[in-house]
C-alpha cells in the first residue's frame, strides 16, 4: 500500500486535576488512541496528537495520570476535555484559581471545543463559557449545580447537551457517547465507528437521538414525529413502508415527511433504515442467527442489499462486525 499523506493533525488534550475520577479522562484518551492507531493502519487522513494537561503542582490522586505539558505551555487544541470530579466540586473549582479560567475562555476563544462531564462541568460553568446556554451535569449535583450556577439553563432529563462547540455529558458512558461523535466529526465514520464497536458495541442510541442541542428542536416538539418513531420501533421486522405509516397516522404522504424532517432532522427513510441497523447489530451480538435470518428480522428481504446497506453505514460487514463486537478485538478491520 503507498502511504498517503498526512492531511490534518488533530489536537486533543485532557485536564489533570486534584480530585478527579480518572477514569473519566482514561476512557476518552484510551478511545482517541484506538482512534490514532485506526488511522496509522490506513496509513493516512488524520494525524491525532494526545496531551495530559497539567493545571496544578498536585497530581490527582493515588491512580495518577503523567501530564506532558502544562495549560500554558500546550498548543492549541482541537479538542479540550475537563475532568470528572470526585465528591464536592466547589473545593476543585476553588484551588484552580481564576487564572485557569481565563485560559479556558481563551482557548475556546480561539477556536478550542470543550467537553465536560459529570461533576466537572461546573469547571466549564465557573468560567462563564455556559451563561445563557444548556447544560447537564452528574444527577446528584443538579440542585447544587442550579443554585451555583443560575444563568445556565440545567436540563436534567438529558444524559449530553451541545451549546455550540460546548458539550457536556452527564455520565462517563455518555462522554463515550461524545467521543464518538467528534471522531465522526473531525476525522470520518470509519475510525469512529471502529472505536464504537471496540469500546461500546453496546450503546444503542446515536448522539443525535439522545441529546439536547441548543437551538435545535427534537422529536417531542412534535406529536406525529414522536408518534412515527414509536410505531416504527414496533415494525422493524415487518415489511411496511412510510405509506403505511402515513395511512396509520391519518396523514398525507408529504405531510409526514416534512413535519418528521423539521423535527428530527433526518428523513423517515433515514430514521428507518438507521433503526433497523441498531436492531440488526444487537442481533448480530446476541444471536447465531444466519445474516439472512437477521436481514429478514429487520425488514429486509434481500439478504445481499443488506449486507451492502450495513457496510455502506458501518465500514464493516456483518460477519465482521459480530467477530470483532464477540471478540472484542482491537483492531481496525478492513
Amino acid at each position: 500500500m503507498v502511504n498517503q499523506k498526512i492531511t490534518k493533525v488533530l489536537k486533543v488534550g485532557f485536564i489533570l486535576t486534584p480530585g478527579m475520577l480518572i477514569t473519566g479522562t482514561a476512557l476518552p484518551y484510551e478511545m482517541w488512541s484506538a482512534a490514532l492507531e485506526a488511522v496509522k493502519v490506513r496509513r493516512g487522513g488524520t494525524e491525532v496528537k494526545l496531551y495530559l494537561i497539567s493545571v496544578s503542582n498536585s497530581l490527582p490522586g493515588p491512580l495518577s495520570l503523567k501530564p506532558n505539558c502544562d495549560f500554558q505551555s500546550c498548543p492549541q487544541l482541537d479538542i479540550l476535555y475537563l475532568p470528572a470530579l470526585w465528591r464536592n466540586p466547589r473545593v476543585v473549582i476553588d484551588q484552580l484559581g481564576q487564572s485557569f479560567y481565563d485560559a479556558l475562555v481563551h482557548r475556546h476563544g480561539n477556536g478550542t471545543q470543550i467537553a465536560a462531564v459529570g461533576s466537572g462541568v461546573a469547571l466549564l460553568a465557573k468560567s462563564g463559557l455556559l451563561n445563557g446556554r444548556v447544560a447537564t451535569t452528574h444527577w446528584h449535583y443538579f440542585d447544587q449545580f442550579e443554585r451555583d450556577f443560575p444563568d445556565i439553563h440545567l436540563k436534567r432529563n438529558f444524559f449530553i447537551t451541545q451549546s455550540g462547540t460546548l458539550y457536556c455529558a452527564a455520565s462517563i458512558n455518555s462522554l463515550a457517547d461524545v467521543t464518538v461523535h467528534l471522531m465522526e466529526r473531525f476525522i470520518d465514520k470509519a475510525a469512529a465507528r471502529h472505536v464504537e464497536t471496540n469500546f461500546s458495541h453496546e450503546i444503542r442510541r446515536t448522539y443525535d437521538e439522545y441529546r439536547y442541542l441548543d437551538g435545535g428542536r427534537t422529536p417531542l416538539d412534535d406529536e406525529i414525529a414522536l408518534e412515527a418513531q414509536g410505531w416504527i420501533s414496533q415494525n422493524l421486522s415487518t415489511q411496511m413502508n412510510i405509506a403505511d405509516l402515513a395511512a396509520h397516522l391519518g396523514v398525507a404522504l408529504r405531510t409526514l415527511n416534512r413535519r418528521f424532517k423539521v423535527a428530527t432532522g433526518s428523513s423517515v427513510r433515514q430514521y428507518w433504515q438507521k433503526e433497523r441497523i441498531v436492531f440488526a447489530k444487537e442481533l448480530l451480538g446476541d444471536t447465531n442467527l444466519s445474516i439472512g435470518e437477521i436481514s429478514w428480522r429487520v425488514g429486509y428481504g434481500d439478504a445481499s442489499y443488506f449486507s451492502r446497506l450495513f457496510q455502506r453505514e458501518l465500514s464493516v460487514t456483518p460477519l465482521t462486525y459480530r467477530k470483532t463486537v464477540r471478540a472484542k478485538l482491537f483492531r481496525l478491520a478492513t
